[in-house]
């Protein structure tokens, strides 16, 4: 097969693709019904399309509500309701998702079936409503925010950007974030769980991987001034947030500036890339990788029962050449490709950390897109052809 048999095919694989998911009594029920099933787990979301799309579909925004624990759901589905018009005014053209937390616990948007449900919703919405795969955005307020951080870094090659609001990150790691934007805020005085302080040492932590890769790790955080729990990252006027968040942390000085802070604003700004040259992969930030359908992120793979370590690995397009910066998993790295990534009729070299290489020659493989376009549901990660990356590597 060679690259233009491979693109009409991809184009006629997605395009069935599409059209078996839409013909599928089970994705048009959930649809209808607003409810996604994984298990015994249910994902109820309301959802609002708004506007006109542009050629390459509807951005969405999915927006996750406060709450979290509590012995009755009646607290949660209050604030799910309220969550299904709190960014909405915001939205010009969209998709406008909020989902329903799929348990009433602390993290009730970040189950584990949380992560194959959010899935399964984008599939969905690129499928039946015309989505845009590039222009997937997830947003929430409080425990709503403590979704954010969670899911975000895990499922950060699906989302364009995120936008976290009065949340608290229980240590999570942002490693994952490197293309996947991220703005924070906060109220001055939100104490309760030191989230006031602990979002601005997430600043700081963000400050600390942007200087390690400078191309990466885009972020924003603003301290609301006077503010507690509660702000407006939703209000269309500036509003009033700290000059120097890190000087109000160490010394307690209040300095204050007007700012744009709507959230739907900052997130617009930007589109993913589904395939950058450079992926840095924290493998400890996918727990929950049994219950997701994918061992897959951006253009890699490693097998789910690799639970530990990083991998960094970048694309040489004008030496042809695959370059793994860093491998923990002792060669367990696959890289998946298609054409434009590299030259796929052309040997591909593959170097290693301590400069060793390895010479290669894949094939282009329609059992191959089949296998990958099912794996994601999203045009951009169909690949035709596949490369371990180990020292005794083949296609």
């Amino acid at each position: 097969m060679n690259a233009a048999e491979a693109q009409q095919c991809q184009k006629e694989l997605w395009k069935k693709y599409c059209a078996d998911l839409r013909d599928d009594e089970v994705r048009k029920a959930e649809m209808k019904e607003k409810c996604l099933v994984f298990g015994d787990a249910k994902m109820k979301f309301g959802m609002e399309i708004i506007g006109e799309p542009s050629a390459n579909g509807y951005p969405v925004y999915i927006a996750l509500h406060g709450g979290g624990e509590c012995p009755v759901p009646f607290i949660n589905d209050r604030q799910w309701e309220h969550m299904g018009i709190y960014y909405k005014d915001s939205v010009k053209s969209g998709i406008y998702i909020n989902p329903r937390g799929v348990r009433d616990t602390w993290d009730t948007h970040a189950n584990p079936e949380s992560y194959p449900l959010y899935d399964r919703l984008i599939e969905d919405l690129i499928a039946f409503y015309f989505a845009d795969p590039n222009r997937i955005y997830l947003m929430g307020f409080s425990a709503g925010g403590d979704g954010v951080y969670l899911v975000g870094p895990r499922m950060a090659d699906r989302f364009a950007a995120l936008h976290m609001s009065a949340g608290h990150p229980n240590e999570g790691s942002m490693v994952n974030l490197y293309h996947t934007p991220i703005q924070l805020q906060v109220g001055m005085n939100d104490f309760a769980y030191n989230r006031n302080h602990v979002t601005v040492e997430y600043q700081l932590y963000l400050d600390r991987l942007q200087q390690e890769n400078p191309d990466g790790y885009i972020h924003n955080v603003y301290v609301h001034v006077g503010k507690p729990h509660n702000f407006r990252d939703n209000a269309q006027e500036s509003q009033p947030v700290m000059i120097d968040n890190c000087a109000w942390l160490h010394t307690g000085l209040v300095t204050k500036r007007m700012v744009d802070s709507n959230a739907v604003r900052f997130l617009e700004e930007f589109v993913r890339n589904p395939l950058p040259q450079r992926v840095i992969w924290e493998l400890n930030t996918r727990e929950y990788s049994e219950m997701r359908l994918t061992d897959s992120f951006y253009w890699l793979s490693v097998p789910s029962d690799v639970e530990d370590g990083i991998v960094i690995v970048r694309l040489e397009p004008k030496t042809n050449s695959i370059v793994v910066e860093r491998d923990d998993t002792n060669g367990a790295v696959t890289a998946l490709l298609r054409d434009g990534m590299l030259d796929l009729d052309r040997e591909i070299t593959v170097v290693f950390p301590d400069g060793t290489k390895s010479v290669h020659q894949v094939e282009r493989s329609r059992q191959m897109m089949e296998e990958t376009i099912t794996d994601r549901g999203d045009e951009n990660y169909i690949f035709s052809a596949s490369l371990a990356l180990c020292r005794r590597g083949g296609n």
